[in-house]
């Protein structure tokens, strides 16, 4: 059931990529999304950086018309919907790339004292592209990366992950399926979860448009499990 709530506040994050935070706050486990919808513009679906927050990147004509938003505005909104990461290990990777960011910022909030320690390995082209920066306040470690060594170490955030696997029993993955790849290489399948990314239209299993192998991404993810995912990315 779609649910009209205001926009309480927007600010830019990174380049081309501001945050949203609206007046209902909404139970949901990281990984989680939901739909959004803006009327004679569509609907599309977004990941929960937090029980109030979204993380949007312009891209198109929906993200457009979002970004020209004010405080006071109003979307609508429905879920939160699909299955999110589950909290598995002690000393753990959370490994994103670009706007992959928002369902791990909320995963690293969520389980802040849940684990013995959590390293954010994070990738972007650019050092303008990095956003949600406060999730060092979540986290043990951060490593970043990026593309033209603008920040951090040049290059992309599975080598570091691929260097350093022995120090990790879970990781946590959220960017570009090239990524998403390149995690499941890395790593032994059983300790990974990635969240995966197909087109949505009904965000809840009907239409079929976000089909992955024998599964759809809004129903039976946007999280599976490396085992899962075997063959598939």
């Amino acid at each position: 059931m779609l649910e009209r709530v205001e926009l309480r506040e927007g600010w830019d994050v990174a380049k081309d990529v501001k945050a949203f935070r609206f007046d209902r706050r909404l139970k949901f486990t990281a990984g989680q999304f939901i739909m959004a919808w803006l009327p004679g513009v569509g609907e599309k679906p977004f990941s929960l950086a937090w029980k109030d927050l979204i993380v949007v990147k312009r891209v198109g004509p929906f993200t457009s018309r979002l970004f020209e938003l004010e405080e006071g505005d109003h979307i609508w909104i429905r879920g939160p919907y699909g299955r999110g990461f589950e909290p598995k290990g002690e000393s753990v990777a959370l490994v994103g790339g670009g706007i992959g960011i928002p369902p791990l910022y909320a995963f690293a909030r969520q389980n802040k004292d849940r684990f013995e320690n959590v390293t954010l390995i994070y990738g972007a082209r650019s050092e303008d592209e990095l956003a949600l920066m406060d999730i060092e306040n979540y986290v043990d470690e951060v490593v970043i990366t990026t593309d033209d060594g603008s920040a951090g170490r040049k290059g992309f955030p599975t080598e570091v992950l691929a260097e350093r696997k022995g120090e990790f029993d879970g990781v946590y993955a959220c960017g570009p399926e090239p990524m998403l790849k390149a995690v499941l290489r890395v790593m032994d399948y059983e300790k990974v979860q990635v969240s995966a990314e197909r087109y949505m239209k009904c965000g809840i299993g009907v239409c079929g448009s976000c089909n992955l192998g024998k599964y759809l991404v809004c129903r039976d993810g946007p999280v599976f499990n490396g085992l899962q995912m075997r063959g598939l990315l």
